[in-house]
């Protein structure tokens, strides 16, 4: 297992180093593949074609510009390690089984909250091997050190981001909701200071006040933290610390139990930590 970790994260790491040479249709395709690794050892190449929405000779281009003979062989990095992580042969059943759970029938709410219930949980197990503990602790000491703390999310990720407001001054932190109201970003963001923290949220399609916001911050010079679903999504490379989630998706509606979990890391872990301030 320790061959294939490593081949897989010297693929990864050089699809990440190489993402802005590539071609915008190139850029789809390593987009995709950084963010559904399970979905790469898994479905065949016609789906991965489809929901990376290009055509499979992209994909065949993509292999080839990445060292490998065709994409079938790059595939094999994918599923020599997924098979070797699960170690239970239930797993590795479910595992193959994926694609077909999304057969809802909108007649049967009890189906729906069985799939749901059980995407759900599958995010949720994974969102411990997504998240590196460097990074949380790292989270921690920006967020402990900071006076204030603001947070921005918009659309769908703003109940993670007013969670996030609500259990921080429950904490009797100094936490401020950056909502823009008025059109005011730039006027609220531009009381933020040096000594300071921002706490980015957005998935794609991602918000582009949110990344103006983390663009400006970065310009001067504040602490940010970024709660978002790519490696290459545009909040990562504002940030100090940038958390990817995968959240589960069934039919096109997309969840926010585990970066609501995540959120909840966040406020219990400064809670417990605050007395090292």
């Amino acid at each position: 297992m320790t061959n294939n970790l490593t081949q897989l994260a010297m693929l990864q790491n050089d699809i990440r180093l190489r993402y802005d040479t590539l071609s915008k249709r190139l850029k789809q395709v390593a987009r995709y593949i950084l963010d559904n690794s399970n979905s790469i050892a898994i479905d065949t190449i016609v789906i991965i074609s489809q929901q990376a929405q290009v055509p499979p000779s992209t994909l065949i281009r993509f292999a080839h510009a990445f060292g490998f003979k065709g994409f079938n062989e790059m595939k094999q990095v994918f599923r020599q390690y997924l098979m070797e992580e699960k170690n239970n042969y239930h797993e590795r059943v479910y595992l193959y089984r994926q694609t077909n759970t999304e057969g809802i029938s909108p007649e049967n709410p009890n189906e729906i909250l069985n799939v749901f219930t059980m995407v759900n949980s599958q995010a949720l197990q994974q969102l411990t091997k997504q998240i590196n503990p460097e990074q949380l602790n790292q989270a921690i000491q920006i967020l402990n050190k900071a006076e204030n703390i603001y947070i921005i999310g918009l659309r769908r990720s703003f109940s993670i981001a007013f969670y996030l407001v609500y259990a921080l001054r429950h904490l009797e932190r100094r936490a401020f909701l950056i909502d823009g109201i008025g059109g005011m970003f730039n006027e609220q963001l531009s009381t933020v200071s040096h000594k300071d923290t921002v706490i980015a949220i957005s998935y794609s399609p991602y918000a582009h006040e949110t990344v103006e916001i983390v663009q400006l911050g970065a310009k001067n010079g504040i602490q940010q933290i970024a709660i978002t679903d790519s490696q290459v999504s545009p909040l990562a490379a504002f940030s100090n610390v940038c958390f990817v989630v995968r959240e589960a998706q069934v039919n096109g509606f997309r969840s926010q139990i585990a970066s609501m979990c995540l959120a909840q890391t966040l406020a219990v872990s400064l809670a417990v930590n605050i007395k090292y301030v």
